[in-house]
């Protein structure tokens, strides 16, 4: 997503560039509906990562504070990627399913 400055001329260096991660993606996550979770949460992920690790090991250790956590399947949620409805595979890499530098994911739970 392009911005623009509302001061002309300003230039400054853009430091959210994929090449300032090592290898990783900002990858954005965000659980749908739940108020203890405002907003997507932003996460350094090599495109390699497998989607069932994100869905087995990573977001259980950042939504597990929520107490509904405990009762979500995930292969039940609905998931968008950057808009788009998604079905992700969890047998392949984030990169393979199109999840690319600062991606947004989003799921909603019963």
């Amino acid at each position: 997503m392009p911005v623009v400055s509302l001061k002309p001329g300003y230039s400054g260096p853009v430091r959210d560039r994929v090449e300032n991660f090592h290898g990783a993606y900002l990858v954005y996550v965000h659980w749908e509906g739940h108020l203890n979770f405002c907003s997507a949460i932003t996460l350094p992920l090599p495109p390699t990562t497998p989607f069932a690790a994100l869905a087995d090991e990573i977001l259980p250790s950042l939504y597990q504070a929520d107490p509904g956590w405990s009762g979500v399947d995930l292969a039940a949620a609905r998931w968008t990627l950057d808009g788009e409805d998604w079905s992700p595979d969890r047998t392949l890499a984030l990169g393979e399913q199109g999840v690319g530098h600062k991606s947004l994911i989003r799921f909603w739970t019963a």
